[in-house]
């Protein structure tokens, strides 16, 4: 019996495929490997990248150093009358209404823009009737995109705005239908 187990427990080693442990090969790209630093390239002092301009011609120096010598309003009537001369499109100023041209440098300006009519307002709920909480929301909800969630926690925040750039008669309108749920809102 045991000469039985000793052959069969033999022949399955025999059987079984040998384990073999192969090797693991992994390649990475150079950039994972090692940053290298960007090549830094040395510019003029001075970079033009359209190359040299030629001299100007001596034409045009004569009429440079003629133009410098007029006095300024002499100067500032050169422009219009040299568009008129070529036929050139008259210029026009561009509206920058809306647009954010960086930080205001002039105190003027400033003056000049609070003269203006203003156009879009912001509509801020200031309080409301605690018993009416539920109807302050729902109508809250009406006119803005929130959610029941978002609506609640905007309106438990109180003050706070509402609805912000509508134009006049559209804040009237919300004003009037917080003020009928039992709020308070204002423009601003």
């Amino acid at each position: 019996m045991k000469l039985i187990s000793l052959v069969r427990n033999f022949r399955s080693r025999q059987c079984q495929p040998k384990a073999t442990w192969s090797v693991q090969v992994r390649f990475l790209q150079q950039d994972s490997v090692s940053k290298t630093k960007p090549k830094k390239y040395k510019y003029p002092s001075v970079y033009d990248p359209y190359g040299p301009r030629p001299q100007p011609s001596n034409k045009i120096v004569e009429l440079a150093e003629r133009i410098a010598a007029l006095s300024p309003e002499e100067r500032q009537q050169i422009g219009p009358a040299l568009n008129e001369h070529l036929r050139l499109p008259k210029q026009q100023m561009i509206s920058s209404e809306g647009l954010s041209l960086g930080a205001k440098q002039d105190a003027g300006a400033g003056k000049a823009e609070e003269k203006k009519e203003k156009t879009t307002f912001d509509v801020k709920l200031e309080k409301f009737n605690a018993s009416d909480k539920i109807k302050v929301i729902k109508e809250v909800r009406t006119f803005t995109s929130l959610g029941l969630k978002e609506a609640k926690e905007l309106v438990e925040k109180v003050p706070a705005v509402l609805k912000l750039g509508v134009t006049k008669e559209e804040a009237n309108e919300i004003i009037a239908k917080i003020k009928a749920v039992g709020g308070v809102a204002v423009m601003e």
